[in-house]
């Protein structure tokens, strides 16, 4: 029976760029839920989501990008 860390490896190789950004975002958000779950104070909140706010504006571009990208791949097979 393969772990899950192995699993999770055998997974991750095959994976594209864009691919480990995502996987890598949701990491951080399973990082984020976790310690969200300590009691924080409004500001450390505040501080948190700053910290984030950024890069998650950079990924949902890029993804916009790639979106329509496939869109008009998808129009020019038709």
């Amino acid at each position: 029976m393969i772990s899950t860390k192995e699993q999770l490896s055998t997974n991750l190789n095959g994976l594209s760029e864009i691919q480990l950004r995502q996987v890598a975002e949701y990491l951080e958000f399973l990082k984020f839920r976790e310690r969200r779950e300590i009691d924080l104070d409004e500001s450390e909140l505040a501080a948190l989501y700053a910290e984030f706010g950024d890069e998650d504006r950079e990924l949902a571009e890029v993804g916009l990008a790639e979106y329509a990208s496939n869109l008009e791949s998808e129009d020019a097979v038709r």
